[in-house]
């Protein structure tokens, strides 16, 4: 397995944990639930950092990953939490993360997805 790989099933995995989260889980008792909140924010924290990881080679051969857009809201969740917006963090879980796990299960090898 090279290191692009790992890092795609380290996202894959976290993406898995993030929807996981959100199952059944309602816009109001998501933003009343600080647990639920802090998980999922650590979660998207951590897909930003595997994909941070991935080369730069890979990362231009697959533009249907919005590479940039992931490792900058990794950017603000690490460093920046003052400009966390709940809304938005649950609009990307409900919006963006199921396309993205799409895209992630066909970059994944399946042998390697156990």
């Amino acid at each position: 397995m090279s290191r692009d790989d790992a890092y795609l099933l380290d996202m894959l995995r976290f993406v898995r944990e993030v929807l996981e989260f959100a199952r059944g889980v309602t816009e109001e008792q998501y933003l009343s639930d600080i647990a639920k909140r802090r998980s999922v924010e650590r979660s998207l924290e951590l897909i930003g950092e595997a994909a941070r990881r991935i080369s730069k080679p890979f990362r231009e051969e697959h533009p249907e990953i919005p590479w940039k857009d992931i490792i900058g809201q990794r950017s603000v969740l690490a460093h920046d939490y003052g400009d966390i917006s709940d809304i938005r963090v649950w609009d990307t879980v409900i919006k963006l993360v199921p396309s993205l796990m799409r895209a992630l299960e066909s970059l994944v090898p399946p042998e390697e997805e156990s």
